[in-house]
């Protein structure tokens, strides 16, 4: 569903604050003057980040928005020490960027790693009495409060790692090629913007599994907002590489290219440099065979194919095709664009 997909969250997070030191002096039986006997405070709990493979979006920091770490408890008499406060974990899918939501700046990337990461460390916990007794002062009355912890807001952002982005004007057939590939199930009908959030998909080939995303439709000027695709380009800039789908159905086949190629340049320059391969989709319709020639004309430096999800032609050369762009066997073109 369209609302369960986030991209995006704003959240809290805070580290506890260490517990205070204690004054306490021995009272037992037959020790009148007992020493100082006041426990440390506890370390206060620290704030987590940790990668959980099974989560594909940031959903659930929608719904929970402020993560708190445990304060460490206070310290008792008999010098026992207070316990430290828990930890705040905060589980995040893989992909994830934190930026802080002030100032914008770079924190931490966690890309393909794994594990956890700390953000913000607890405060520590305050010392007793018992640590000051000295020979000149046997019966220190003196301890130290706990260290405050750390706050800070955060701006968490999702980008979806896949090998090979797929993308397309609207209803260009990302969806069913994805459909087709994979064991994926987009929503998919003949109209534009069915794709509202990227799709994922697995194609396996032989003994490698490439990961495909499919990135709702761009239009002209997506660059400035325009449309759905571009709050979703960032997902792709972590492809090893891209293929263009053109519909060779519609009218307007011819310039769909230079459309998707100056979208991308505006948005980020990187994302062209990527290396790519062009896919002319619905080849089964009556002039889409003469279509197809046009576009490999008008773009000799391209490699372009011919495929139809309906029929099936052109799909295994492209698959073999797409295993070879994931691989890195394919260099960019020389030709830095249309």
């Amino acid at each position: 569903m369209v609302d369960k997909f986030a991209d995006e969250a704003l959240i809290l997070v805070s580290s506890g604050n260490g517990g205070n030191g204690c004054v306490s002096f021995r009272r037992e039986k037959y020790v009148p003057r007992g020493g100082p006997a006041g426990g440390d405070g506890g370390r206060g709990g620290d704030v987590v980040f940790t990668v959980r493979r099974n989560l594909r979006t940031l959903a659930h920091l929608r719904y929970k928005q402020a993560f708190k770490a445990e304060n460490g408890r206070d310290g008792e008499g008999s010098e026992r020490h207070g316990r430290d406060g828990a930890d705040a974990v905060v589980p995040v899918p893989p992909g994830t960027v934190l930026r802080d939501a002030e100032t914008g700046a770079f924190i931490r990337d966690f890309g393909t790693e794994r594990g956890s990461f700390v953000l913000l460390r607890g405060g520590n916990g305050g010392w007793g009495n018992a640590r000051f007794k000295s020979p000149v002062n046997r019966a220190p009355r003196k301890a130290l409060p706990g260290k405050q912890g750390e706050q800070r807001r955060l701006r968490v952002e999702l980008r979806i790692l896949a090998d090979i982005g797929l993308v397309g004007l609207p209803n260009a057939g990302k969806s069913s090629l994805l459909d087709r590939f994979t064991n994926a199930r987009p929503k998919i009908a003949p109209y534009p913007f069915t794709t509202k959030i990227p799709n994922l998909g697995v194609l396996r080939l032989d003994d490698q599994d490439i990961v495909l995303a499919d990135i709702p439709g761009l239009i002209q000027g997506a660059s400035d907002g325009a449309g759905l695709g571009v709050r979703f380009l960032k997902h792709i800039a972590r492809t090893r590489g891209l293929v263009f789908l053109i519909d060779l159905g519609d009218g307007a086949y011819q310039a769909a290219f230079d459309i998707l190629y100056t979208e991308l340049s505006r948005f980020s320059p990187e994302l062209i440099q990527k290396p790519r391969i062009l896919a002319g989709t619905k080849t089964d319709l009556e002039d889409a065979p003469a279509r197809l020639a046009e576009l490999r004309e008008r773009y000799p430096q391209e490699q372009v194919y011919g495929i139809s999800v309906f029929s099936g032609e052109g799909l295994a050369e492209l698959s073999g095709a797409v295993g070879k762009l994931a691989a890195g066997l394919d260099q960019p073109p020389e030709e830095a664009g249309p």
